[in-house]
């Protein structure tokens, strides 16, 4: 017994067992540091020295891996998803994505799940959430996105050692219906009718980009003319026209008592544009001969506009512009869009269903596909899946398969004809 409770010298990072004054093993494993650059041990004690060395060789083994949880008390999910939205995520994804993440943190997973510790939830516990987000009256589509935020954020602390398992990768999300993202491209007379109600409107040719080249909002509100070659028939896509933010600008003991997009001294807060990150997003795009014409007429249009508004004229870049200069808000561009398919009498779709229009027309032209590519701005190692998602098979598509495998098995109709005639005469 006095051999068992001799202490030895160890060697850096290697655990001390012992037999305590109470009877019983006691273990101290290093751990890593705390923030202040101290070490951190956790303390085991078990009534035998074989299970407690189990019990060290297993908690060992987690910290090896980077699977044991940190020193300092428990993050609880909603402290977590708060200190992850704002701290680690802002900093270092796109506005638009922020975005999706602060909503889906918020309004969904705080209130859902938020007094769990993070290191005792369970994927039952993020499915039961789907659940009654569904019951409630949420689309499939929000679970995801709230599936999807918690997964990524949830990964996030399993890197850092604040839980050992990602519990949102382990759960379910609920099905999508088919229904729920079918997309059906507008026909070619259905873009015909478009185009007819287009030429009658301003900015006439920010739809026909998206009708005819399939560009995103985004990249379209966001075109300067400085990009745009009409000499050689081509434009630059290089950055994206960001959705506006606004904070208040009046004082508190003068609130105006609305929200903060629509207080009279609202002050904008976030950018107008961002740069395209993705190699394949900053591309060349030809522009067809047609909508040469529009572009050029159109930046004669502009000038009038300009000159006609005098020094009420905002002064900017952009292509597409309000009626007295600056740049176009995406929320504005998407009611003209709703107003658009209204008055050309064209079934009710999303401005995105434009780009999958583009894409299908491209491939029923037999455009190549590394060409569609370039065109659509997809990059390489996702294009196939993007190509099919976006190109959609067409029912002249069907009708020109059919042609050919009847060509190919019972001949060219003149052949069926004479076929035909010969039977007949026997």
């Amino acid at each position: 017994m006095a051999e068992e409770k001799k202490r030895t010298r160890r060697a850096n990072g290697e655990s001390a067992i012992y037999l305590g004054k109470d009877g019983r093993w006691h273990a101290r494993v290093p751990m890593g540091y705390k923030d202040d650059g101290s070490p951190y041990r956790r303390h085991l004690t078990r009534p035998t020295r074989k299970e407690l060395v189990d019990e060290v060789r297993r908690l060992e083994k987690q910290r090896d891996e980077g699977a044991a949880r940190q020193p300092g008390k428990p993050w609880t999910v909603a402290k977590w998803l708060e200190h992850w939205v704002e701290n680690i995520a802002k900093p270092v994804v796109s506005e638009n994505t922020y975005d999706g993440y602060e909503v889906a943190v918020r309004v969904h997973l705080v209130p859902g799940i938020g007094k769990h510790r993070i290191d005792r939830l369970e994927p039952e516990h993020l499915e039961s959430l789907y659940r009654r987000m569904q019951s409630a009256g949420s689309k499939a589509g929000t679970a995801h996105q709230a599936h999807r935020t918690a997964r990524t954020a949830l990964g996030e602390a399993v890197r850092r050692g604040h839980a050992a398992k990602n519990a949102a990768a382990l759960a379910k999300p609920p099905r999508m219906e088919e229904d729920e993202n079918e997309v059906e491209p507008y026909s070619v007379d259905e873009v015909q009718s478009l185009l007819l109600e287009v030429n009658k409107r301003r900015n006439s040719a920010r739809w026909m980009l998206a009708l005819a080249l399939g560009l995103r909002q985004g990249e379209t509100l966001g075109l300067r003319w400085s990009d745009v070659d009409l000499d050689n028939e081509y434009l630059k896509l290089r950055r994206n026209r960001l959705r506006p933010k606004y904070e208040h600008g009046c004082s508190e003991a003068a609130s105006c008592g609305r929200k903060a997009g629509y207080c009279p001294a609202r002050v904008q807060v976030r950018r107008e544009t961002k740069n395209t990150k993705s190699r394949a997003g900053r591309r060349a795009v030809p522009l067809p001969g047609p909508l040469v014409v529009m572009l050029r007429s159109h930046r004669e249009a502009q000038a009038r506009e300009r000159a006609a508004a005098g020094n009420l004229w905002t002064g900017s870049e952009y292509v597409f512009t309000k009626p007295l200069g600056g740049p176009l808000s995406p929320n504005t561009d998407y009611h003209d869009w709703k107003r658009l398919l209204e008055d050309a009498g064209v079934r009710d779709g999303r401005l995105h269903d434009a780009r999958h229009t583009a894409g299908t027309v491209l491939m029923l032209l037999g455009v190549p596909d590394r060409v569609i590519d370039q065109i659509m701005g997809w990059e390489p190692g996702g294009a196939a899946r993007m190509r099919a998602r976006y190109l959609h098979v067409t029912d002249p598509m069907l009708k020109e398969a059919a042609r050919k495998i009847s060509d190919a098995i019972w001949g060219a109709p003149e052949n069926l004809a004479v076929d035909k005639d010969q039977d007949n005469e026997g």
